[in-house]
């Protein structure tokens, strides 16, 4: 049979990004600066990345045998991680709800954007800002409000005491500090 005639393995279908998946019934909340990092990401990989792989693989997919072809191979695995990342950031980008910290009604309880400090019952404090789950980076204390520990915290106040529920059981966390505006 003619390599003309087949098709290449994708590798099956890829799945679009499970472990940031937002439940159907939930909104995809952003910050404005997390908004703004997916359209810079959307826009350099449509206009910047994607263009180069396709002249990389149409420049290989010219010197011949195409199963041998590392370039070409390679390029194309390429081309494919790329079209996905494009369809999940397009998905992300149109259901986004953006919601400015700044801009936030009743500063007295956590909500959305707030950063707040706690202290965990072995007296250790701890300052994470409640952010999308897309922006969020435990390394820099952006936890997404989807969290364990966010939806603890969600509509407390300095002062209040909430309890969270983890793998190994339950902990108190007494909120010590809220704050509107993002690091």
């Amino acid at each position: 049979m003619s390599k003309a005639f087949t098709t290449e393995d994708s590798g099956g279908e890829d799945p679009e990004e499970p472990d940031q998946e937002v439940p159907a019934n939930v909104k995809n909340y952003m910050t404005p600066a997390g908004f703004a990092t997916l359209q810079a990401e959307l826009h350099h990989l449509l206009r910047e990345e994607r263009p180069k792989m396709v002249e990389i693989v149409s420049w290989a997919a010219g010197n011949g045998d195409r199963s041998e072809n590392g370039d070409y191979l390679y390029g194309k695995k390429r081309l494919r991680e790329i079209d996905r990342r494009l369809r999940y950031l397009t998905k992300r980008l149109e259901s986004a709800e953006v919601v400015d910290p700044k801009k936030q009604q009743g500063l007295d309880r956590v909500f959305f954007g707030a950063t707040v400090t706690y202290a965990r019952e072995d007296d250790t404090e701890h300052t994470v800002t409640l952010v999308g789950p897309d922006e969020a980076d435990v390394s820099k204390g952006k936890i997404s409000w989807l969290s364990p520990v966010a939806k603890a915290l969600l509509k407390a106040q300095a002062g209040d005491e909430v309890t969270v529920r983890m793998d190994g059981g339950r902990e108190r966390l007494e909120v010590l500090e809220i704050r509107y505006c993002l690091p």
